[in-house]
């Protein structure tokens, strides 16, 4: 809430900056805008960023190192804790504090240690909050200061300001290569930690799934099985189900949507049929293991399959109805994007509108009809929340859809709930399982890409 305040102090300040700096270059030219090197609103914006900037800077870098100061600070005066503890402690002992600072009241209030130190938290929050404030509100005042003085008639007010932007633009592009290289490189150290534990081929290639590992020295665990045959098999067939259901009805969806449907059924359609993809994953869950679950087991037992109450079927049923607008909202982009010339040379030549769909638009439209799928594939192979509720967690390896299995997705989440010991294998394996569905995912995404590229038709 504080910060919200703070950056919206530094906007309406750097507004302010922006009229009088477009003002001032306005003055300083007696009214003459044409004696101007740049028009006057890049002045203001010239002010503005001067303003504005350097206090949001001083924002982020405040919330980013503020609470390690805070909690060191705080920490240094709890004669009670062990200077050994483990980090779970540390983390458990600053959570009581800050409580106990917030409250009045909960563990530790017997503590003189504890109430002396959620004293000292409190004291060092509200001098930091005014000590950030009155640095915010200097830096905007100076900042807006400086920047209307460096206002005049020949300030190349328009390139500095669109090198800033071209600055601000590279930061950003930065910040998402280093957060891909962050994300890759965690799921590859924890990874390679896992590897040293367990064989990559036992893994790899391991027909049984048991992460039962202990995760004290005094406690009694069976040693573990990690081979992640099953839980790829699990993925793989669920994904094979909703791709059955997603691509087929998506791809005709779209084909009617462009080619077949009135404009008054098309503004009607697919609007109603995107709002599928707004609803959220629970939801899907809920319908999956409420209607779709019960009602495959008693089309089963009326027939004498034995069916079981969570399946891969009911799982990649909803999951399929889920994914239907990826691949119908891109396949119609793509498909209404195909020349319009095409279409009339294919009727010139005594075309049916089914042929000309059959063997011009869709060939033509072929490329990116497969990235969709390629896409829509990838959101299969992610998906958690309705395996969790409509397929189960046992880890089978069978390729009866009938039966409950799990996924790769479900058991990350599955070895990661609770408290957990970052050196058991147990909790390592669902970085191993991650970094295998990210290169999965990569691979398809490549291979879209080289699809695309190869067989992209380019029209004039």
């Amino acid at each position: 809430m504080q910060t919200t305040i703070f950056t919206f102090t530094v906007l309406l300040l750097a507004l302010i900056g922006y009229y009088m700096g477009r003002s001032r270059a306005v003055s300083t030219v007696g009214g003459d805008i044409r004696k101007l090197h740049s028009l006057p609103r890049h002045y203001g914006y010239f002010v503005a960023i001067w303003c504005g900037v350097p206090a949001l800077v001083l924002c982020v870098l405040w919330t980013l190192f503020e609470p390690q100061i805070v909690n060191s600070l705080v920490l240094s005066g709890v004669s009670s804790l062990d200077p050994d503890a483990s980090s779970a402690v540390v983390s458990r002992v600053l959570s009581d504090i800050k409580f106990l600072a917030l409250n009045g009241t909960g563990r530790g209030a017997d503590d003189p240690s504890m109430i002396a130190a959620a004293a000292h938290y409190s004291h060092l929050k509200s001098v930091g909050t005014a000590s950030l404030a009155v640095a915010v509100i200097a830096f905007s005042i100076i900042g807006l200061v400086i920047g209307r003085r460096r206002i005049g008639a020949e300030l190349k007010a328009r390139n500095q300001v669109e090198d800033i932007i071209r600055l601000v633009l590279l930061a950003s592009s930065i910040v998402a290569i280093l957060t891909t290289i962050g994300i890759v490189a965690s799921l590859l150290f924890e990874a390679i930690r896992f590897f040293g534990k367990v064989p990559f081929t036992d893994f790899l290639f391991g027909l049984e799934w048991s992460p039962q590992i202990a995760l004290r020295k005094d406690q009694v665990a069976s040693q573990g099985s990690f081979g992640a045959v099953p839980i790829f098999a699990g993925t793989l067939l669920i994904s094979f189900i909703a791709m059955c259901v997603a691509v087929p009805v998506g791809l005709l969806s779209a084909i009617y949507m462009s080619e077949y449907a009135t404009p008054k059924v098309r503004a009607f359609g697919k609007p109603m049929l995107e709002i599928l993809a707004g609803i959220p994953t629970v939801v899907y869950g809920f319908f999956a293991a409420l209607v779709v679950a019960p009602h495959i087991r008693n089309i089963g037992d009326s027939w004498g399959i034995d069916v079981s109450s969570e399946s891969a079927l009911a799982a990649g049923l909803v999951m399929g109805v889920m994914i239907i607008p990826f691949v119908s909202s891109l396949s119609d982009d793509v498909i209404r994007a195909v020349p319009q010339s095409l279409r009339d040379g294919s009727y010139a030549l005594g075309g049916t509108k089914s042929e000309t769909v059959l063997n011009v638009i869709l060939p033509a439209a072929l490329p990116g009809i497969v990235g969709g799928v390629m896409l829509a594939i990838s959101r299969a192979i992610g998906e958690t929340m309705i395996v969790v509720m409509a397929a189960g967690l046992t880890a089978n390896l069978t390729a009866n859809p009938l039966q409950a299995v799990t996924t790769a997705t479900v058991q990350m989440v599955t070895l990661l709930v609770g408290d957990q010991e970052f050196d058991s294998p147990k909790t390592l394996a669902a970085f191993a399982l991650g970094l295998v569905l990210f290169c999965v995912t990569l691979c398809l995404n490549v291979v879209a890409l080289r699809v695309v590229a190869k067989y992209r038709e380019k029209y004039d």
